[in-house]
């Protein structure tokens, strides 16, 4: 099966991006600062249009972020790659379904103050640079939440990377209070070179799935946290009650099975972990639980 895929407040995840947080294949990578610059210039340069937006109200942020706000949405450029602006966007084309979110996003991320470059860096990755619609295979994957909902979560991780162990409680959260409208895909992208023993134990999680206990066997891994070893593995497995002699066949069949999905995720731009994938596009972040919920809200939208 392929399909087109598009918290509690948890203190210790960031409103910045996950990729800020996450464990990294490769580090050497950064943003050039000329961009940085530039979408600061832009935002700068001209006279602010202070006309209220509808759907977004911002009368109970200070004045300064108020302008900061009205600068932003006449400068940033529209969430559906239109050739005009955010505001242009939600005042005049109606065929723009992101729009009144992707303003609202801007609000919400100044509300809970973040600074200019941070609201431009987070609606660059979700609205000009991860706009390609990704088809993943979860024919495989472990899935939590119900078939039907509307919405899927792609989630490619590793259970060494801690990144992943912290927004962990973010996505049980996210899938609790949208079951209807969520549901979530497994993908397991260990980071052997930095985690050696996570390669065992996403075999591990899908020996388990094999019997039928892989949320049982995901929850034991990320609470036992750094205590990985084959043998610590295997005591988990005999805590599920799980069919040993069939656990150990599977859990050495299913190295198969996570370089087919390191594969995957490769394939899609995947760098590092924890890496989301909504509704088949990239998800950067932020990962607390409104965005998230937001996030969600707005793939319902343009589905309509």
């Amino acid at each position: 099966m392929q399909i087109r895929l598009f918290v509690l407040p948890v203190a210790a995840l960031a409103i910045g991006l996950l990729t800020g947080a996450s464990c990294k294949k490769d580090s050497t990578a950064k943003t050039d600062p000329k961009d940085v610059i530039a979408a600061a210039d832009n935002a700068k340069a001209g006279p602010v249009d202070k006309t209220p937006l509808p759907g977004v109200d911002v009368s109970g942020l200070p004045a300064a972020k108020q302008e900061t706000f009205y600068r932003l949405v006449g400068s940033l450029p529209s969430p559906c790659g239109k050739a005009h602006s955010l505001r242009t966007s939600v005042t005049s084309d109606q065929s723009c379904k992101r729009a009144p979110f992707a303003a609202r996003l801007v609000a919400e991320l100044l509300v809970d103050e973040q600074s200019n470059d941070v609201v431009q860096d987070l609606y660059a990755e979700r609205y000009t640079k991860n706009t390609a619609v990704q088809t993943i295979d979860v024919g495989a994957a472990p899935m939590a939440g119900e078939a039907s909902a509307p919405v899927t979560l792609v989630e490619f991780f590793d259970y060494g990377c801690p990144a992943c162990m912290q927004l962990k409680p973010a996505l049980d959260m996210v899938l609790k209070e949208n079951r209807s409208k969520l549901k979530i895909y497994y993908k397991m992208y260990p980071l052997v070179k930095a985690h050696p023993d996570s390669l065992g134990a996403a075999k591990a999680a899908l020996a388990a799935h094999a019997q039928g206990k892989f949320h049982a066997m995901h929850d034991l891994i990320f609470d036992r946290f750094g205590a990985h070893k084959e043998s610590d593995l295997r005591g988990y497995a005999q805590q599920l009650g799980l069919d040993m002699a069939r656990y150990e066949t599977d859990f050495a069949a299913a190295e198969a099975r996570v370089k087919a999905d390191m594969e995957d995720g490769t394939a899609v731009g995947v760098d590092g972990t924890p890496t989301l994938f909504l509704n088949g596009r990239k998800y950067p972040g932020p990962s607390d639980p409104k965005y998230f919920a937001a996030a969600i809200e707005e793939e319902l939208a343009v589905r309509r």
